[in-house]
């Protein structure tokens, strides 16, 4: 028995630090660096567990690329910090036991190893049966029907639509298109229902607008609403308080951090009956974060407080508003000498999990819920002007895209296109020129998202990676 006699149990227990600093539930913000850190696990997952394998020899070395949040352990790191605020680390795996994987990864991100000694001195004289190894953790692998029914991307599937060899995007559209153009035929009298109670309800309860928190078919959406429906007719004054509302389908009810009213879509219909029942206590606790949000706008010189609403884990409101309460309690005893106006058009948002202030790419600050006020009025003060021309660079990109989307629109007949969170708007631009440049008539009418990887949805949706490759020349229509 050597070193790689490491147990599985032990390497995930030694592994703790490196989980809490990269695990993509930290990342709800950020879905570009979630994706990198989820698809860089799943390949490490992969490669401890074949090192576990009985006789395993060889294992290929495996390159990873982390984004690393700032954690205790790694507060005083600063110089290579991203704008998002994170360490970028990219490293090769070499290594041929479980031991010195979780060293090298450790070492590689920066992290403490001071925990590993009492493991390395155990495993010199463990002995371990062939395969005694215990598998790696990964998420449960779920029936298919999971998937469908959550609106969960099933991780399986994508690993085996990443192993495949990419093909070009004429090769692919002509060996799928036909399979989505009947999907999305078998869709259509589901998706002018779906459109006809999303209208029905919104004008007979004054709604803002109905969304749905994840990528749920149309069939699932119809069977939601028509829930609802059920709910208005039997009991019509329960709704009566959803007046001017956006109603978001998710994983829990409540109200979330912008005030939208969440409907778990695994509660019955008492649940929601309850919810709309305190709608006018939830109400006042929202007027209460637009009080505190306009209190820390006073001391900040104009500086904004926002929440970002993307597809990562949601904020409930009394959540956003302890987060607020925290916040301002920490600037209120030191007098902040900032011009009222100096930072007006700035945006910030708060981050528990955060240790230092940073500016993200987009313009907004991050700021540590606890922070040290004077450093922060230092930080923000000498940020303030990258952080407008990062804010306009933002909105010249936004405007860019809509127009890029705009024009593919139209060119090629598209009934409707979309990106996933992960795309960013340089992305999304380049991808439209190059769609508008090869001009396809195969997607003429159908529903398209731009993504990482190809896949046909179960509503004929098709999926395509914003760097297709382009057709070669004997590939052609």
């Amino acid at each position: 028995a050597g070193l790689h006699s490491l147990s599985g149990a032990d390497a995930i227990n030694a592994l703790r630090p490196f989980y809490f600093a990269v695990h993509p539930d930290f990342f709800g913000q950020y879905p570009r660096e979630r994706e990198v850190n989820e698809n860089s696990l799943k390949r490490l997952n992969g490669y401890l567990e074949n090192l576990q394998k009985p006789g395993a020899q060889s294992v290929q070395p495996t390159k990873l690329t982390f984004y690393v949040r700032e954690t205790k352990e790694s507060s005083d790191m600063q110089q290579d910090l991203l704008p998002s605020g994170f360490r970028s680390v990219s490293f090769t795996l070499h290594t041929k036991d479980v031991l010195s994987t979780v060293m090298d990864v450790l070492k590689s991100c920066s992290l403490p190893v001071e925990h590993m000694k009492g493991l390395k001195a155990s495993t010199k004289t463990a002995k371990t049966s062939p395969g005694a190894g215990m598998p790696f953790y990964r998420p449960i692998k779920w029936d298919k029907t999971y998937y469908s029914f959550t609106g969960f991307r099933d991780p399986e599937q994508e690993i085996q639509q990443a192993k495949r060899v990419e093909p070009t995007l004429s090769l692919w559209l002509r060996n799928n298109e036909p399979e989505a153009t009947k999907k999305h035929s078998i869709s259509l009298p589901r998706r002018d229902e779906l459109k006809r109670l999303k209208k029905e309800l919104c004008q007979k309860f004054d709604l803002a607008d109905i969304r749905w928190q994840r990528s749920w078919g149309v069939t699932h959406r119809c069977c939601q609403l028509q829930s609802l429906s059920r709910l208005s007719q039997q009991n019509p004054e329960a709704l009566i308080n959803l007046q001017g509302h956006t109603i978001v389908f998710t994983d829990q009810s409540g109200m979330n951090a912008s005030g939208h009213v969440m409907l778990g879509t695994m509660d019955v219909h008492h649940q929601w009956t309850k919810l709309f029942e305190r709608l006018p206590s939830y109400r006042s606790l929202q007027q209460q974060t637009e009080w505190l949000k306009e209190r820390i706008s006073l001391l900040l010189g104009g500086a904004q407080v926002i929440h970002v609403e993307r597809l990562g884990p949601v904020q409930p409101i009394a959540e956003h508003y302890s987060t607020l309460n925290t916040f301002h309690k920490t600037l209120m005893p030191r007098c902040l000498r900032l011009h009222p106006r100096s930072l007006q058009g700035l945006t910030i948002t708060l981050d528990n999990n955060r240790y230092t202030p940073s500016l993200h790419e987009m313009g907004h600050f991050i700021i540590p819920t606890r922070c040290d006020p004077p450093k922060l009025q230092a930080f923000l003060q000498s940020h303030a002007h990258e952080a407008r021309q990062r804010m306009h660079r933002t909105n010249q990109l936004q405007a860019e895209e809509e127009a890029a989307v705009k024009a593919c629109l139209q060119s090629l007949s598209l009934r409707s296109l979309s990106k996933e969170p992960s795309v960013t708007s340089s992305q999304m631009i380049l991808c439209c020129k190059r769609l508008l440049e090869q001009r396809s008539p195969l997607m003429q009418g159908l529903h398209i998202c731009i993504s990482h990887f190809y896949s046909v949805m179960q509503d004929g949706d098709l999926c395509i990676p914003w760097d297709w490759k382009k057709k070669m020349e004997s590939d052609v229509f």
